[in-house]
């Protein structure tokens, strides 16, 4: 670094001739800030809605399922085995089978197509948060009596659903699957089948508490005309990021026509979208730090101005033109990495009070949570950090190339 370091730190903080000089000087510094700062703050945000759309989405189903190829079914005969082997295996503390079908639910005042599970209720807390989701009656999907009608099996709809229908518990509602009208023939009346309300559940998640309906498996084997088999084996891990060891260890355990999925794959595309959705707010806000860098090269050309002496008499000392351009570089990277380093602090400030103190809180009436989520990465932390940096850097190259190719001569005749 040498000498050139030294006198780039004595540029930036010497007074100007012109007092503008030094006031664009701060303001880049505030603009690199400001941007850095912003970056932080919003990527942390990207981060914990993220993490706590993950945790619902895969607190509601399971880590991997393990069905047949073309959705066959798992027959009712294998299920005992099956599920005796996937308890035993490594990593793996949770299994519960399902059925699932597309259908149709009405009640008095409305219908609407919904996605129909048949779970068990004993077996399902041990795999997804169900049960912790119901806010309203319970998990029973056993055959419900009321002090006046008829007794049904029970029924668990989303929230968001139970509405739309304008159903409370205890209510009748009629449920309808695709096998239901083919059973009715051509011509013929489509089978319903009728249930009681047993409760209402909400994970926050609109296009589950809008969309889905729970019964008990043996009353889904019904309705899709499938008596002798299910859907699918969930299970639950350890840990979530063993999915795919586990996944690939099930089906060499099973071997073909059983093949499973991860809950990544479950989801792809939604975890995709707001993995591109992060990338799109990070180029967005650093068309901050851009804008501040257009500051830094305007302080640059000025001081360049200003010390056109200081150059031509270190040129005719024997500096070199690398070196001269080294001065501009370094007095420019020093601006950005003092603006880097404070939008840093704000930034990481911000989200640990928001963390703490939940300032900015969410009206719990609209949203499942109560203020804004924050979540760490330090991986973010250091993208910002080099992108900032490299838009200085890059920021600094014209001005300290003009200063570098000054006439020694001529920049001491200037004064």
């Amino acid at each position: 670094m040498g000498y050139e370091f030294y006198i780039a730190k004595r540029y930036l903080r010497s007074k100007r001739k012109t007092g503008f000089i030094s006031l664009i000087t701060y303001i880049s510094i505030i603009g690199v800030m400001i941007g850095v700062a912003a970056l932080v703050i919003v990527l942390s945000v990207a981060n914990g809605f993220e993490s706590e759309v993950r945790t619902r989405i895969i607190g509601f189903d399971a880590h991997v399922r393990v069905r047949t190829f073309h959705d066959r079914g798992i027959e009712n005969d294998a299920l005992p085995e099956m599920l005796a082997t996937l308890d035993k295996m490594a990593n793996v503390v949770g299994v519960a089978p399902a059925v699932f079908d597309k259908g149709l639910i009405q009640s008095a005042k409305s219908k609407q197509g919904v996605f129909i599970k048949g779970i068990d209720p004993k077996r399902e807390p041990q795999v997804t948060t169900l049960i912790d989701n119901i806010v309203e009656g319970s998990l029973n999907l056993d055959t419900l009596h009321v002090e006046s009608g008829k007794a049904y099996p029970g029924i668990v709809i989303g929230r968001w659903l139970a509405d739309r229908l304008a159903v409370n518990l205890g209510d009748r509602v009629q449920v309808l699957t695709a096998a239901g009208v083919e059973s009715g023939g051509f011509g013929g009346m489509p089978r319903f089948r009728t249930f009681r309300m047993a409760g209402s559940f909400e994970t926050g998640l609109y296009e589950y508490d809008d969309n889905y309906a729970f019964i008990s498996i043996k009353e889904a084997q019904r309705l899709s005309q499938r008596r002798g088999s299910i859907s699918w084996i969930q299970l639950k891990l350890t840990d979530m990021a063993l999915a795919e060891d586990v996944a690939r260890s099930a089906e060499e355990r099973f071997g073909y026509p059983y093949t499973t999925d991860t809950w990544f794959e479950m989801h792809q595309n939604l975890f995709a979208w707001m993995e591109l959705e992060k990338k799109f707010f990070f180029l967005i806000l650093s068309l901050i730090i851009m804008v501040a860098a257009f500051n830094i090269v305007s302080t640059l050309i000025m001081v360049v101005l200003e010390k056109r002496k200081d150059i031509g008499v270190l040129k005719s000392m024997g500096a070199h033109s690398r070196q001269i351009m080294n001065i501009f570089v370094y007095e420019g990277l020093v601006a950005g990495s003092i603006g880097t380093g404070l939008g840093l602090i704000l930034g990481y400030a911000v989200c640990y009070l928001q963390l703490k103190t939940k300032f900015i809180a969410l009206p719990g009436d609209v949203y499942i949570i109560n203020a804004i989520p924050i979540e760490f990465n330090w991986l973010d932390g250091v993208a910002i950090t080099l992108a900032s940096i490299i838009i200085s850097y890059v920021a600094t190259l014209y001005p300290s190339y003009k200063a570098s190719k000054l006439d020694p001569v001529e920049a001491i005749r200037y004064e």
